[in-house]
C-alpha cells in the first residue's frame, strides 16, 4: 500500500516547530511528523508529515499560510522494503581500527579490529555519513597517540556509535545523551546488542543538563556530533564540563561551517588541535589547555 509525505520549508524554528505541532492534528492523522535544519547553512527548516492516506490539500495549503511557510509538496511513496533497500546498499566501514557493519555482514569482520555492529534499520549514525567516520577516525588517531578516556560523553549520540567505540577501546564507564527520547531507545537496543550493557548508559538530556551528565564531570573526551548553532551554543557549557588537557571531538559541520565555531570555542579557551573532511564534511578535535 502507498503512503504519502507532505513537506515544506521556512526559515524561523520557532515557527516550524509550532506547524510540526499543527500538522499533528490534521485528518487524517500522520503516522509522523519531522522538523529538520537543513544542513546547508542557509538557517532553513524543513517541515514534513508521513501519512497513510493521501492528506488534504486544502488543509495543507492553510496551515503552510498560517505558518508563513512555502506550499507543501505532497509525494506518492512506493510500498517498499526500506531495511532490505538499506541492508543491501549500505557496506560495512572501517574508520582506523573501527568496523561497522550489519548482522549480514558479520561474516567480515576482520581480524584485529573493533567490531560494532548497528542494523540497518538504525540508519542515522551507521558511520556511512562522514560526520560519524570523521568522529571514529579522530577518536581512532587520538587513541593512537596514547591518549585514554577515563570520562567519556556522547552528547547528541543518536545510534550512540561514537560511545560504543570509546567503551570497546577503553575500560571505564562511557555516557551517552540525546535530546530525542526515541534515539535514547535505539542508543539502548545498539548497546545491548554489542554486549555492552553497563559500560555505556545512555539518557535524554539537551547538552550536558542532566545531574547525570553533571555529577561526572570533569570530562576528558566529549563528542558532539550535532549541528553548528547546536554546537555553538553548547561552547560554554563545554568550557565548564570539560577538563583540563581534555579534547571534543566535534562534528555535523559542513567544511565552511568550520572556521565559525572554531571561533565559538576558541573565545571560551578550547583550541584546535587537527580537523578531518570527509567529503563536504568537516570534524574537529579541540583541546582544552592543561
Amino acid at each position: 500500500m502507498p503512503t504519502f509525505t507532505a513537506f515544506t520549508k521556512l526559515s524561523d524554528k520557532d515557527a516550524a516547530e509550532a506547524l510540526g505541532e499543527a500538522m499533528e492534528g490534521m485528518d487524517p492523522e500522520p503516522t509522523g511528523v519531522g522538523v529538520f535544519e537543513i544542513e546547508d547553512g542557509s538557517g532553513t527548516w524543513e517541515v514534513g508529515g508521513y501519512f497513510l492516506e493521501e492528506p488534504d490539500g486544502v488543509e495543507l495549503a492553510l496551515l503552510a499560510a498560517g505558518f508563513a511557510a512555502k506550499p507543501f509538496v505532497v509525494s506518492e511513496v512506493p510500498d517498499t522494503d526500506w531495511v532490505d533497500k538499506v541492508r543491501r546498499e549500505l557496506t560495512p566501514v572501517v574508520a582506523g581500527r573501527f568496523f561497522v557493519y550489519g548482522s549480514h555482514d558479520a561474516d567480515k569482520i576482520p581480524e584485529g579490529s573493533e567490531p560494532l555492529l548497528i542494523e540497518a534499520a538504525m540508519a542515522f549514525g551507521t558511520g556511512h555519513h562522514g560526520t560519524t567516520q570523521g568522529c571514529l577516525e579522530s577518536l581512532d588517531a587520538l587513541a593512537a597517540e596514547g591518549f585514554t578516556g577515563r570520562s567519556v560523553a556522547d552528547i547528541g549520540c543518536g545510534t550512540a556509535v561514537l560511545a560504543m567505540a570509546a567503551a570497546r577501546i577503553w575500560p571505564d564507564p562511557v555516557i551517552a545523551s540525546d535530546i530525542d527520547a526515541v534515539a535514547v531507545e535505539v542508543a539502548e537496543a545498539n548497546v545491548r546488542a554489542n554486549g555492552l550493557e553497563g559500560r555505556v548508559t545512555c539518557v535524554e538530556a539537551a547538552g550536558f543538563d542532566v545531574p547525570a551528565l553533571a555529577e561526572r564531570a570533569p570530562y576528558d573526551l566529549v563528542f558532539a556530533n550535532i549541528l553548528k548553532q547546536p554546537l555553538i551554543d553548547l561552547a560554554p557549557d563545554m568550557a565548564a564540563y570539560l577538563a583540563a588537557g581534555g579534547y571534543a571531538i566535534l562534528s555535523g559541520l559542513l567544511t565552511r561551517q568550520a572556521e565559525e565555531v572554531v571561533a565559538a570555542y576558541a573565545s571560551q579557551g578550547i583550541h584546535e588541535k587537527t580537523r578531518r573532511v570527509i567529503g563536504d564534511w568537516v570534524t574537529l578535535t579541540l583541546q582544552k589547555p592543561a
